[in-house]
């Protein structure tokens, strides 16, 4: 922290992808219900896909058919057989401000990474939206052993840029993404986080530079 002024120093920000850089919920949402539907069981309730989007695909498809095992097989085929990510990701809405945040942020000399428990989607998501060149790094489900919440992710981000954890802020917006933070030691900003305990707060991407040493709005 500096001292004089009371902000963060940090040399990294790792954003989530779902609920932080888009709204993915109605694209999740259409995803698990054409696999609900394919299976014949009924649509999602809503506390299944909250939970869909904050997990994995694969531990998803275990929570849809929990109490089925036969079923889960099933779907799981289907979505290996059946389902292009590809379709899903039109239904994805880029949250305001994110592209000005990152821009800011390069432009500061802050890295920027990701890390999500999205798998083969990720690669055409960053396409679709030309997001490669903000990212110098981008960590899926299919890159670690473990997914979020432990904290391989953000540990490999670490290694990789040679990071000290107080100096990495992780924005995330679930239960999932703040266990995955206090795990790896790092800040946990909430992002339209409802009531999550966080080191901070936001609802707006812009609002992140504010609590930066190096962080000026770009719009100051």
């Amino acid at each position: 922290m500096d001292k004089k002024t009371g902000k963060w120093e940090i040399d990294c920000v790792i954003y989530d992808c779902d609920g932080v850089m888009f709204d993915s919920l109605d694209a999740n949402r259409r995803l698990y219900l054409q696999i609900a539907q394919s299976i014949g069981r009924a649509p999602l309730t809503e506390e299944e896909v909250r939970y869909c989007h904050t997990h994995t695909v694969y531990d998803s498809l275990r929570y849809m058919f929990r109490e089925n095992e036969a079923l889960e097989k099933k779907a799981v085929e289907f979505l290996k057989k059946e389902i292009n990510f590809k379709d899903f990701i039109v239904y994805l809405k880029m949250e305001p401000n994110l592209m000005e945040t990152l821009t800011a942020l390069k432009e500061r000399g802050i890295k920027r990474a990701i890390s999500t428990n999205r798998t083969t989607s990720m690669p055409h998501l960053m396409e679709r939206y030309g997001l490669s060149p903000y990212f110098e790094m981008v960590v899926t489900a299919l890159d670690v052993l473990n997914p979020k919440p432990h904290p391989e992710s953000l540990e490999k981000i670490l290694k990789a840029f040679n990071l000290v954890s107080h100096n990495v802020v992780f924005i995330g917006d679930s239960e999932v993404d703040r266990e995955t933070a206090l795990a790896a030691g790092v800040r946990f900003v909430a992002y339209k986080g409802g009531g999550l305990e966080a080191d901070a707060a936001i609802d707006d991407h812009l609002a992140l530079l504010d609590f930066l040493s190096n962080g000026r709005r770009p719009q100051e």
